[in-house]
Formats: C-alpha cells, structure tokens, sequence
C-alpha cells in the first residue's frame, strides 16, 4: 500500500555536499543514466555555477538559452528551460556562470529559499511525467544548496574515500538539520553514497569502517570505485554508462539505482 503523505509528482532528490571534487556532479549524471536506463523518466536540474552536468550531458554552452538562473530569477516557464539530452528517458534543466550572482540576487527575495520548490511544482511539469528529479547542488552550502533542501524531498550525499571525509559531513547535517526544522520539516536523508573507492587501498578501507560505524543504514552498501573509465567520460560529453557500458563505473551506478530503488520501493510499501 503506497503511503498518503508521499508528496504527488516526481521524488525529488538533492545531491549535495559542500566540499568539491568529492563526485558530486559524476553522481548525478550518472546516476541520472543509470535510472533512465531502468526505464524512470528523469529530470537533472544543474545548480552549479560551473555547468559540469549540463557540459557532461552535451549541452553546449551556446545551447543554454534559458537555464535553471532564469527558472529561479526570472519565471521562464519549465518548458522553455528543459532540454532534451543524448540519453532516452534523462532530461536537463542546465547553468551557466550566470547563476554564480544569484546568491546575491536571491538575498532580497523574501521568498529566496522557496523559489526552486515553487518552480519544480508548476504545472507545466506534469506532461513530462516524470518520476524523479536529481538536483546538482553547488560545492558550497548557499542559496541555492538551501534552495534545493528546501525543493527536495531528500539529500543524497556522496562521501569521498579520503580523510577528513565524515569530519566535512557534519556541517553538511548541521544544515540539513536547519532546513529541517525552517522551511523543509519532511526532508530527509536518501543515503551515503562512498565514491572514488580503491579497494587496495587500507584508507578508503578505513573510511568506509568509519562510515558505516557513524552513520549505519544510511550509507549505501553500493560503492563508487575509482575508475578511469569514470574519469574519463565527462571529456566526451557523455555518462560513463554510454562511453563504456562494461566499465566497473557503469555496473556501480546500475547498482546504486536499483538499490536506491529498493530503498524507496520499501519506504512506499
């Protein structure tokens, strides 16, 4: 039996962390594909300044006439900001360096950290039928993070195989925590997802150790390996799963979508 407080309309998830190069965006795109190809009906919204989903998906930046600043700042309707991309099932609402003001700009809009949830619920998103949103948080814990958090009905957070990593989280829950009890009280978290992982590596072995002593069922049992492949694809404008199919990155991120769709299938039950 489907649960009757689950909001109507597409599961939104927020990717987030505040530290960069921790697989943030190669996550999101990925894992975006890795969904499609089960078949989902998939939304990535780019929130980073640096446009890396949007140049990894093939969007050039000449193609951008309407990005996710103009969804936020400037009422273009959802239509004119989504964009057909390579990938069947997997559509993109891109960015540009245009969005780096819009924390700025967003500072005298009483309505600042609501504008993205207002926008990903017009009514113009119901043709697209679309089963989940993933949202490309910038490397910082900003506007238009909180913008997200406050859009999203969960964080997923990818979690870097290196030291330091849990102590970085912690602001990152602090925030979450925040959201929580302000704007976003159903907001919660997806998972943990371990990404660049090098098995024959004692550190990476280490920080899983602490991982998962911390912070228990939240961190995926799926792990992101370190792979060159995965590395590799963003240079060809594609996710890993189309530039190499049978690369060990590509089976990771299939089998972080099916269980983050088990997950939600249990949560739904």
């Amino acid at each position: 039996m489907s649960d009757p407080t689950r909001p109507q309309g597409p599961k939104i998830v927020a990717v987030a962390n505040q530290k960069g190069g921790v697989g943030k965006t190669t996550t999101t795109i990925n894992l975006g594909a890795a969904l499609a190809e089960q078949g989902l009906n998939i939304l990535i919204v780019d929130l980073d300044p640096q446009g890396n989903a949007s140049t990894g998906l093939g969007i050039e930046p000449t193609d951008r006439e309407y990005t996710s600043y103009e969804l936020l700042l400037d009422d273009v309707p959802l239509q004119e900001v989504i964009q057909e991309t390579e990938v069947a099932n997997l559509r993109l609402v891109p960015a540009t360096i245009d969005l780096s003001s819009a924390d700025i700009e967003l500072v005298a809009n009483e309505k600042r950290s609501h504008l993205l949830h207002t926008a990903l619920r017009q009514k113009d998103i119901e043709p697209y039928g679309f089963d989940m949103i993933l949202i490309d948080c910038p490397p910082s814990l900003n506007l238009l993070t909180v913008n997200a958090m406050v859009a999203a009905h969960s964080v997923l957070v990818p979690l870097q195989s290196e030291f330091f990593a849990l102590e970085g989280l912690s602001q990152l829950m602090l925030t979450i925590r925040e959201v929580r009890q302000s704007a976003n009280p159903d907001l919660r978290i997806e998972g943990i997802v371990l990404t660049m992982y090098d098995a024959r590596n004692n550190l990476s072995q280490q920080v899983e150790d602490d991982a998962r002593a911390n912070l228990g069922e939240l961190v995926y049992t799926t792990v992101i390996p370190r792979n060159v492949r995965v590395s590799e694809a963003p240079s060809y404008a594609m996710p890993v799963l189309s530039y190499d199919t049978q690369s060990k990155g590509a089976a990771a991120y299939r089998a972080l979508a099916r269980e983050l769709l088990k997950t939600n299938a249990k949560t739904a039950a």
